[in-house]
């Protein structure tokens, strides 16, 4: 009788098990993101927004001032410019939350032209036994208590702030050196010449994508500023620097800016109708800059997939909050220049249709 001993079993559903490693990977590393969310979320924001800002200290560099000072300059300026925008925006803010019972008088004085059809709806609501009844004066704006988690869920603390800036300054004025010893981790010319293209590829798109961004969000701040300013709306400056903000959030934030215009213009206007005109016409100059001013702009190579956008802003929003959906489209960026250098056109591809 032969013996079977040196014979290994051959174990079925080996793809299946290698998928499914890979799943609990992916599992543990996001639960791993998550729960270290106070360490992960500034640390992955300073290298994201240092490498969008190492062109400028290139710059800054090829004028003679040392990297250190240029990494200093830099982030001061960007400092700067978030102070300037977050005092034009929470002055607005304050103010009306400080008027909030005569704002919420005001809403519900204007919604009285929705009793009617909220009546014929109850109506409708009644005739399968359904008694509950909900009323334009019943809507009531909320004192202050919506307050306190909203800035909790808006703001990190003050450790991270201070570990976003250090990590900042010290990536920005160490990139060259921190490159270098990335490219000569690799023992072959290959390999060290691939990764040289990806960072060079990384450090570039990244670049371009928020200095084309910023401009068209600067742009669309203004544009915005004129149409409050046109309308009568209040406080134009804030709102504008309000939509320049959000507009970096893309899809999500022209949708969170619309609803605010459309609320400001309510209980600002004379009319219902002289409220939206603000409203529509943002939607006007969001279209606009969507479908023909920003891929004419950035151009079909930094032009993204709405879904493949969606889904990651979804998705980085859920796990690190708003400062998580601003870094879904860098990350998106750096996940396809990963693709492109490290999956080629000349690879297997599947057969054409």
């Amino acid at each position: 009788m032969k013996s079977d001993i040196g014979q290994l079993p051959v174990v079925p559903g080996t793809d299946v098990i290698a998928f499914a490693l890979v799943s609990l990977l992916a599992i543990s590393v996001m639960t791993v993101l998550y729960v270290a969310k106070a360490f992960f979320l500034p640390v992955a924001t300073a290298f994201i927004v240092g490498t969008m800002l190492s062109p400028a200290a290139n710059f800054l560099e090829k004028r003679r001032i040392p990297r250190a000072v240029s990494a200093v300059l830099i982030v001061a300026g960007v400092g700067a410019t978030a102070v300037f925008i977050i005092g034009l925006i929470s002055a607005p803010l304050i103010e009306w939350t400080n008027r909030m019972p005569e704002l919420g008088a005001r809403l519900r004085e204007k919604m009285q032209i929705f009793d009617r059809p909220l009546a014929l709806w109850h109506q409708f609501q009644g005739l399968f036994g359904d008694n509950e009844t909900l009323s334009a004066a019943q809507f009531k704006l909320p004192k202050i208590d919506w307050m306190q988690p909203t800035v909790e869920f808006l703001t990190p603390t003050f450790t991270e702030f201070l570990l976003f800036f250090a990590t900042l300054v010290l990536f920005i004025a160490s990139w060259k050196d921190l490159r270098r010893a990335t490219i000569m981790n690799f023992s072959n010319h290959e390999g060290r010449l691939r990764t040289l293209r990806i960072l060079n590829a990384i450090e570039t798109r990244l670049g371009d994508y928020l200095l084309m961004v910023t401009m068209i969000n600067f742009g669309v701040g203004i544009g915005t500023g004129i149409i409050c300013a046109v309308t009568d709306m209040p406080n134009p400056a804030g709102l504008g620097a309000l939509a320049a903000t959000l507009n970096f959030f893309p899809i999500i934030g022209p949708v969170v800016m619309f609803f605010i215009l459309v609320v400001v213009g309510i209980i600002t206007a004379s009319t219902l109708g002289a409220g939206l005109i603000a409203a529509a016409l943002f939607v006007g100059l969001t279209f606009m800059e969507g479908h023909f001013i920003t891929p004419t702009i950035i151009g079909r190579r930094l032009q993204l997939n709405a879904l493949a956008v969606f889904v990651g802003l979804a998705f980085w929003t859920w796990l690190w909050g708003p400062m998580g959906g601003f870094l879904a489209a860098p990350i998106l960026i750096v996940g396809l220049i990963l693709k492109e250098h490290l999956m080629p056109l000349n690879a297997p591809q599947l057969p054409q249709e």
